[in-house]
């Protein structure tokens, strides 16, 4: 159905307004870490673009520069790499048993798809505990950050709902030719969900990336120590410095950031074909 001028206008005001509300605690931040401290706090004021300098990303730099205080880039190496563990670790994992689950008929097949289903409605605060005391002899290392969380029933889920709306003809056609299953996932299934693995890349990075309540348990040794757990250790410190907060949160926001702008083509193009689908 063909929308008129009027409501195409209506549309697109509605949208400014809400993108715009949403952009203004991102941009507060970005503006509060280039002004002194006394200056953050100050409401509205705060998005006027006065007093800017880079010492607080300075402060945030040198304040972590030593053995005694740990070293900021560690940090971020930590959380870089434990991150990109689980992503490429979740995608093959995740991939292969939604693939098993959906495309390969074998019995038993629909109830274990239920139960995983119903894995997505346990929080992971419910098992925090009892996973704490099963890998308490392996705190402080940088394996037991990543392991818990390559396997995800929600990304399992989205590559299922991806998995099931591919034609079954195309791989009727691979096996005429004489592939496998392992042939028909890798070169045919694959290459077809970038959409699926861009949006299981993006989600799954965002929830490793803010990880916090599993480091607090796991995790004491600075040496290990990834970056949303030094920032908490941060912002605890007295006396508080609010601009080197800030100026640290945009630290620790902008990997978020550079890993959307790569994967948002596919990522756009996953959440239009699930919406679709839908």
């Amino acid at each position: 159905m063909t929308r008129t001028p009027l409501r195409r206008f209506l549309d697109y005001a509605v949208l400014s307004v809400l993108a715009f509300i949403f952009v203004l605690p991102v941009l507060y931040l970005i503006l509060g870490s280039f002004k002194p401290s006394d200056e953050v706090l100050n409401g509205l004021t705060g998005f006027l673009p006065t007093h800017l300098s880079f010492d607080n990303y300075r402060a945030v730099l040198d304040g972590f520069d030593s053995d005694a205080t740990g070293y900021f880039w560690r940090f971020m190496g930590v959380s870089v790499l434990l991150s990109t563990v689980v992503v490429l670790g979740g995608l093959i994992v995740n991939s292969m048993a939604a693939y098993g689950l959906t495309r390969l008929k074998w019995r038993g097949q629909g109830a274990v798809f239920s139960v995983v289903l119903l894995l997505m409605l346990v929080p992971f605060e419910a098992v925090a505990v009892p996973l704490f005391y099963l890998f308490n002899d392996q705190r402080n290392t940088i394996y037991i950050q990543a392991i818990p969380f390559i396997a995800n029933a929600f990304s399992l889920y989205q590559f299922a709902t991806f998995f099931r709306a591919i034609p079954s003809s195309i791989e009727e056609a691979a096996r005429i030719d004489g592939a496998g299953p392992w042939r028909t996932f890798f070169a045919i299934i694959v290459p077809m969900s970038k959409p699926a693995f861009a949006s299981v890349a993006i989600l799954t990075f965002l929830t490793q990336w803010g990880s916090y309540l599993w480091p607090v348990l796991m995790v004491s040794d600075p040496s290990v120590r990834p970056l949303p757990l030094e920032m908490g250790v941060f912002s605890a410190q007295q006396p508080v410095d609010w601009g080197q907060i800030l100026a640290f949160g945009v630290l620790l926001v902008l990997p978020v950031l550079i890993v959307f702008a790569f994967f948002q083509r596919w990522f756009v193009q996953g959440v239009a074909s699930s919406a679709v689908k839908g």
